[in-house]
């Protein structure tokens, strides 16, 4: 019985102080919510709206026809009409679009050779069965996105033609860009560069001012000249080198073992990801300033965590999010990192040509330490 009493009285200890913290019982409550909001709302494996371009080299009422039909699918969203190839496979690189239609000049001669092939004509030969009337280029390194364009390449078109046709029916050809194998790892290891930096380096720093408090530190840091920003600064700069090493362990062992390519400049990829570690380090400092203990310290780690590995493109693809969704992740520097990191790794892009999400980061890091260290220096008073 006494027993009975005492465990009782634990429990009523524990209920009050758990009524009391009241953001570890937010957390409690939002973190399920989130889950359900993420996975119920924000997840769609069944992509649609797919941004693409279109080079039309016909001009024709039959290509514009073409278009018609391959927008009325949902599957794509026309964003962009190019002049040349060149110009159109230098936007895929970019992520500008993900792939493009290529109409060529030709496009009703080659219907017309469906077209003489209905019922009651002669056998068609194999070059006539194999002669696509368009192209797809697209961009292989997202093999949820190649398989949504690949879907495209038997469409019906058989309205386009004035009679029924017997066994031939007029497709589009698809060429993969960068991973023609469609090999998941391809896509699967740049992007885990930036799920582990997001998780070791917000992990490392959202416990640092709070572990100064706990350990009794605070007050010999108060009684040091060293500034909010310079304990900031020197806070996140050893874990720099730490992130270091894990990107060069992710690619080289992708690389080794799993043959994943790393086709830009190794200059370009340590500029994006000094940027992407420091922006994910102030990340870190500033919820530890914002909690009380290391327990709380943790519950908004994951809060960050889970928004970063779902929306940031690293499984589900980024297109096929609800615009809603699509503005929560454009505010995740992991978002940035993802297109820079796939970009430069997989697509050999120059970071002149992904600027926004270079100066995204550049801003969130300068914000990040900026507001950290105001809320530390009103913490001293």
């Amino acid at each position: 019985m006494n027993s009975l009493r005492r465990i009782r009285a634990i429990f009523g200890k524990e209920l009050i102080q758990l009524r009391r913290d009241r953001m570890t019982f937010g957390m409690i409550v939002m973190i399920p919510l989130l889950q359900l909001l993420l996975f119920g709302y924000a997840i769609n494996t069944n992509i649609r709206y797919i941004p693409v371009g279109i080079v039309d080299f016909s001009q024709s009422g039959l290509s514009r026809e073409i278009v018609q039909i391959v927008k009325a699918t949902q599957v794509v969203e026309i964003r962009s009409y190019f002049e040349s190839v060149e110009k159109a496979q230098a936007a895929i690189a970019s992520a500008e679009v993900r792939a493009v239609l290529i109409i060529p000049e030709d496009v009703d001669n080659r219907l017309a050779r469906h077209q003489s092939l209905g019922f009651g004509s002669p056998p068609a030969t194999d070059e006539e069965t194999s002669q696509p009337i368009a192209q797809w280029i697209a961009d292989g390194s997202d093999t949820i996105i190649a398989s949504a364009i690949k879907s495209l390449r038997g469409m019906p078109l058989a309205e386009l033609l004035e009679r029924p046709v017997n066994r031939v029916t007029p497709t589009f050809e698809v060429t993969l860009l960068y991973n023609p194998e469609q090999r998941t790892v391809v896509n699967i290891v740049p992007g885990l560069v930036a799920i582990i930096l997001t998780m070791t380096m917000i992990m490392f720093t959202s416990a640092a001012i709070v572990r100064e408090r706990e350990r009794g530190n605070m007050e010999m840091l108060i009684s040091t000249p060293v500034r909010p920003i310079e304990l900031m600064i020197g806070k996140i700069i050893p874990y720099i080198f730490i992130g270091v090493i894990q990107v060069s362990i992710i690619l080289g062992l992708g690389r080794v073992l799993f043959h994943v390519p790393v086709e830009g400049g190794l200059a370009q990829l340590a500029g994006v990801t000094f940027l992407f570690i420091t922006a994910s380090l102030t990340l870190g400092l500033v919820i530890s300033t914002i909690a009380r203990n290391q327990l709380q310290s943790m519950q908004m780690t994951v809060f960050v965590l889970m928004p970063s590995i779902l929306l940031s493109g690293f499984v589900f693809p980024y297109e096929g999010m609800p615009v809603a969704a699509q503005y929560i992740a454009e505010a995740l520097p992991a978002t940035h990192f993802m297109h820079l990191v796939r970009g430069v790794v997989l697509r050999d892009v120059e970071v002149t040509n992904m600027a926004s999400d270079v100066y995204w980061l550049a801003l969130f890091t300068l914000g990040g330490l900026l507001v950290a260290s105001l809320r530390f220096k009103k913490r001293l008073e």
